[in-house]
């Protein structure tokens, strides 16, 4: 028996094969078996090319329904899907490529010229150009659809075969990738599936990015192995947003869409009040919000709780209470626990670190053995996050280790953006600190010692040059020194105290 999760999806839109699947932005449809159809098409093309099952594939293009088939065309002939936030730079995407090895890089026009410039640096890396319907991959892909050539049928895989690399920073500065199996995903999948009563019969409105795990693998994975509609918005927009809701019943997002919408006098109970779900993670939902949101729709949104290494783990439940402020009990299959500094299981109500475990979490990081075993205790899995576990088995996460900030629902770690600060010249040293957005999460404050006074429009710059935007600090101070306790480590919490209100009217 295969395990590869293609094949799964692909049953699914066998069942229902004339089902309009795909539904996109100017009005076209792909029906579910002329999606399984394109699909061989493309993974025709990566076969060509020389991909074979557990080469990487990496993948840095706009959103797409061609996005939609590269990514199960690699998983079909048994490749690793690499997705690439379209915000890195150029230095990022090489430290990507160059450590991940990829037998095909997929970008845009834009970024052919540097990819290209790294095959002396990724033995054997061949560079593809994808656009909104054009460039050399969308080129071979119609080439192939036109001369009927297919690939051949779903390529077999076992459960702990991968499926999925995920970089996600890392406090040294370096993003570790996160490797995902078909098991994995499979898993969290019927999970989902199960917690959230899925069914072919929802039709997902989708304007998640199709870089992360959550529009990826959490929103794009559920929908299609149920074979449900999908509703394909290039981005989230509040006027795409409500102009797809009357034929959607399910809809994922993170906090800011929620909030952008409450924002909009049009979103009201009369063009809300079909939709079965409206499901929110990736940062957390802030109290107010959740309370706007049912006072404006009579509807409760269900928060979630995962991570790039587990994908989900907890859910407020579907029938039940949808408790503001916490994130749920954990999904069936999932085991949660929250210990102490000594390793002791906490009782209800203390807050310490949180573990899972399950068949979701992930296999480990990319090359980074030593980093995987310092990350588990057996089969649990450590994830950095403290919570409390309630007496009736809700999770709440109540902060975050490693000085973690979630901004629009993006991963950031202060020390990749120190690194590059530390680096200028003038500057002594940095802290960055994450601090509430009304409309972000999180907003990001670069606090610097200097030699003398700081061109912080210069570092503005620097940063703009050699971290994606999303990274880029919203304000920049410069103090005389950064407060630190009596072992020298600076004391982050004091700053996020003090800048607290940063962004209060933003």
């Amino acid at each position: 028996m295969s395990h590869n999760l293609y094949q799964r999806i692909q049953d699914a839109l066998f069942a229902a094969p004339e089902r309009e699947i795909l539904t996109l932005l100017d009005g076209r449809a792909i029906q579910a078996a002329e999606l399984d159809q394109r699909v061989a098409h493309a993974a025709f093309v990566l076969q060509a090319a020389g991909v074979e099952p557990g080469d990487r594939v990496s993948v840095q293009i706009e959103k797409s329904w061609m996005n939609v088939v590269l990514y199960l065309a690699v998983l079909r002939v048994g490749g690793v899907y690499l997705p690439l936030n379209t915000a890195y730079t150029d230095a990022e995407i090489e430290y990507f490529l160059t450590d991940a090895e990829p037998k095909v890089h997929v970008c845009a026009e834009s970024r052919r010229l540097h990819a290209e410039s790294l095959q002396s640096e990724v033995d054997g890396l061949q560079v593809f150009v994808l656009g909104d319907e054009t460039g050399s991959f969308y080129q071979a892909f119609l080439d192939a659809q036109q001369t009927h050539q297919s690939a051949d049928a779903v390529v077999a895989r076992d459960a702990d075969d991968l499926a999925s690399i995920l970089y996600t920073s890392g406090t040294t500065g370096k993003p570790k990738g996160a490797m995902i199996t078909h098991g994995n995903l499979s898993s969290n999948a019927s999970m989902l599936t199960e917690a959230w009563g899925y069914s072919a019969s929802d039709t997902l409105l989708h304007a998640l990015p199709l870089f992360h795990v959550h529009g990826l693998f959490v929103a794009l994975n559920l929908a299609l192995i149920n074979g449900g509609p999908v509703s394909l918005l290039p981005k989230f927009d509040p006027d795409l947003v409500l102009d797809a809701l009357p034929q959607a019943t399910v809809m994922m997002g993170v906090p800011t869409y929620y909030t952008r919408l409450l924002q909009d006098p049009r979103f009201d109970r009369s063009v809300s009040g079909h939709m079965r779900l409206f499901i929110s993670g990736s940062a957390p939902l802030l109290v107010e919000t959740s309370d706007a949101f049912f006072e404006r729709t009579g509807q409760r949104i269900l928060e979630r709780y995962g991570m790039t290494e587990t994908g989900m783990s907890c859910s407020n439940p579907l029938d039940g209470e949808r408790r503001a402020g916490a994130v749920g009990p954990p999904l069936p299959g999932v085991s949660v626990r929250v210990v102490g500094e000594n390793d002791d299981v906490l009782p209800a109500g203390e807050i310490g670190s949180l573990e899972v475990k399950g068949a979701h979490v992930f296999k480990g990081y990319w090359k980074l053995p030593e980093k995987t075993a310092a990350e588990f205790k057996g089969d649990w899995f450590i994830t950095g996050d403290m919570a409390t576990l309630s007496k009736d088995g809700y999770v709440s996460i109540v902060g975050r280790g490693k000085d973690l900030i979630i901004s629009g629902g993006l991963n950031i770690y202060p020390k990749e953006i120190e690194d590059v600060l530390n680096d200028q010249p003038g500057v002594i040293e940095s802290a960055v600190v994450g601090v509430p957005h009304p409309d972000f999460g999180e907003g990001i404050v670069a606090i610097l010692v200097g030699e003398t006074a700081l061109d912080m429009a210069a570092l503005e710059a620097v940063c703009r040059e050699k971290l994606a935007g999303f990274k880029v600090p919203r304000r920049w101070e410069q103090l005389d020194a950064l407060p630190r306790n009596t072992m020298g480590k600076v004391q982050k919490n004091l700053l996020r105290l003090e800048y607290e209100d940063t962004f209060a009217t933003a």
